[in-house]
Protein backbone atom coordinates (compact mmCIF):
# COMPACT_ATOMS: atom_id res chain seq x y z
CA UNK A 1 0.00 0.00 0.00
CA UNK A 2 2.40 2.16 1.17
CA UNK A 3 4.51 1.43 -2.26
CA UNK A 4 1.69 2.45 -4.33
CA UNK A 5 0.97 6.11 -2.66
CA UNK A 6 4.91 6.13 -3.05
CA UNK A 7 4.74 5.92 -6.80
CA UNK A 8 1.75 7.95 -7.03
CA UNK A 9 3.34 10.58 -5.39
CA UNK A 10 6.58 10.48 -7.10
CA UNK A 11 4.45 10.83 -10.20
CA UNK A 12 2.77 13.82 -9.10
CA UNK A 13 6.11 15.39 -8.11
CA UNK A 14 7.30 14.95 -11.48
CA UNK A 15 4.61 16.31 -13.33
CA UNK A 16 3.99 19.29 -10.90
CA UNK A 17 7.96 20.17 -11.52
CA UNK A 18 7.07 19.95 -15.51
CA UNK A 19 3.77 21.36 -15.12
CA UNK A 20 5.69 24.59 -13.27
CA UNK A 21 8.70 24.88 -15.46
CA UNK A 22 6.13 25.09 -18.53
CA UNK A 23 4.72 28.28 -17.09
CA UNK A 24 5.65 31.58 -18.77
CA UNK A 25 7.87 33.82 -16.08
CA UNK A 26 5.61 36.95 -15.47
CA UNK A 27 8.28 38.85 -14.26
CA UNK A 28 10.69 38.06 -16.54
CA UNK A 29 13.27 37.28 -13.70
CA UNK A 30 15.57 34.92 -15.79
CA UNK A 31 15.12 37.17 -18.93
CA UNK A 32 13.23 34.08 -20.60
CA UNK A 33 9.73 35.54 -19.92
CA UNK A 34 9.19 37.35 -23.44
CA UNK A 35 9.03 36.01 -26.76
CA UNK A 36 6.20 34.60 -28.57
CA UNK A 37 5.63 30.60 -28.73
CA UNK A 38 3.19 28.16 -27.83
CA UNK A 39 3.23 29.59 -24.47
CA UNK A 40 1.60 33.01 -25.58
CA UNK A 41 -2.31 32.43 -25.37
CA UNK A 42 -4.03 32.90 -22.68
CA UNK A 43 -6.06 29.66 -22.96
CA UNK A 44 -2.92 27.75 -22.56
CA UNK A 45 -1.54 29.82 -19.40
CA UNK A 46 -4.72 28.89 -17.73
CA UNK A 47 -4.71 25.46 -18.16
CA UNK A 48 -1.55 25.32 -16.76
CA UNK A 49 -2.15 27.34 -13.89
CA UNK A 50 -5.41 25.07 -13.13
CA UNK A 51 -3.24 21.97 -13.74
CA UNK A 52 -0.60 23.20 -11.35
CA UNK A 53 -2.99 23.63 -8.70
CA UNK A 54 -4.63 20.61 -9.15
CA UNK A 55 -1.42 18.98 -9.01
CA UNK A 56 -0.28 20.65 -5.66
CA UNK A 57 -3.50 19.76 -3.69
CA UNK A 58 -2.52 15.64 -4.86
CA UNK A 59 1.15 16.34 -3.57
CA UNK A 60 -0.65 17.73 -0.52
CA UNK A 61 -2.63 14.82 0.02
CA UNK A 62 -0.18 12.20 -0.33
CA UNK A 63 1.92 13.76 1.31
CA UNK A 64 0.29 13.38 4.21
CA UNK A 65 -1.37 10.45 3.94
CA UNK A 66 1.96 8.62 3.49
CA UNK A 67 3.17 10.59 6.93
CA UNK A 68 -0.13 9.17 8.38
CA UNK A 69 0.48 5.29 7.20
CA UNK A 70 4.12 5.94 8.41
CA UNK A 71 2.59 7.02 12.18
CA UNK A 72 0.18 4.39 12.03
CA UNK A 73 1.72 1.97 14.08
CA UNK A 74 3.30 3.73 16.05
CA UNK A 75 2.79 3.31 19.97
CA UNK A 76 2.68 6.05 22.13
CA UNK A 77 5.51 7.02 24.69
CA UNK A 78 5.84 9.49 27.12
CA UNK A 79 9.21 11.50 26.78
CA UNK A 80 9.17 11.71 30.60
CA UNK A 81 9.04 8.18 31.44
CA UNK A 82 10.88 5.61 29.24
CA UNK A 83 9.29 2.66 28.13
CA UNK A 84 11.83 0.32 29.44
CA UNK A 85 14.72 0.98 31.72
CA UNK A 86 17.78 -2.10 31.25
CA UNK A 87 21.07 -2.13 33.46
CA UNK A 88 23.54 -0.29 31.93
CA UNK A 89 26.22 -1.87 29.83
CA UNK A 90 29.76 -2.57 30.76
CA UNK A 91 29.09 -2.85 34.25
CA UNK A 92 28.98 0.94 34.84
CA UNK A 93 26.73 1.98 37.86
CA UNK A 94 23.88 4.21 37.26
CA UNK A 95 24.57 8.05 38.60
CA UNK A 96 22.01 8.83 41.58
CA UNK A 97 20.19 12.20 41.26
CA UNK A 98 21.40 14.08 44.42
CA UNK A 99 18.82 13.58 47.37
CA UNK A 100 19.44 16.38 49.68
CA UNK A 101 19.46 20.17 48.33
CA UNK A 102 21.92 20.27 45.30
CA UNK A 103 20.85 21.13 41.61
CA UNK A 104 22.34 20.31 38.39
CA UNK A 105 25.71 21.49 38.92
CA UNK A 106 26.19 18.91 42.08
CA UNK A 107 25.07 16.22 39.61
CA UNK A 108 27.69 16.87 37.14
CA UNK A 109 30.07 17.28 39.92
CA UNK A 110 29.97 14.08 41.19
CA UNK A 111 29.82 13.00 37.51
CA UNK A 112 33.04 14.29 36.92
CA UNK A 113 34.39 12.49 39.87
CA UNK A 114 33.02 8.64 39.24
CA UNK A 115 35.05 9.39 36.44
CA UNK A 116 38.15 10.31 37.23
CA UNK A 117 37.88 7.47 39.67
CA UNK A 118 37.69 5.06 37.22
CA UNK A 119 40.78 3.31 34.96
CA UNK A 120 41.40 6.12 32.24
CA UNK A 121 42.96 3.45 29.84
CA UNK A 122 41.41 2.02 26.72
CA UNK A 123 39.61 -1.01 27.16
CA UNK A 124 38.84 -4.12 24.68
CA UNK A 125 35.78 -4.75 23.49
CA UNK A 126 34.16 -8.02 25.43
CA UNK A 127 32.37 -10.64 23.43
CA UNK A 128 30.00 -12.10 25.22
Amino acid sequence: MQTVIIVIHLMIVSVLIGAVLLQKSEGGGLGMGGGAGFMSSRGTANLLTRTTAVLAVGFFITSLFLSWLASYDRKPSSILTPASQSAPAGGATPIQPPTSGGGVLDTLKKVDEQQQQAPSAPQAPRSQ
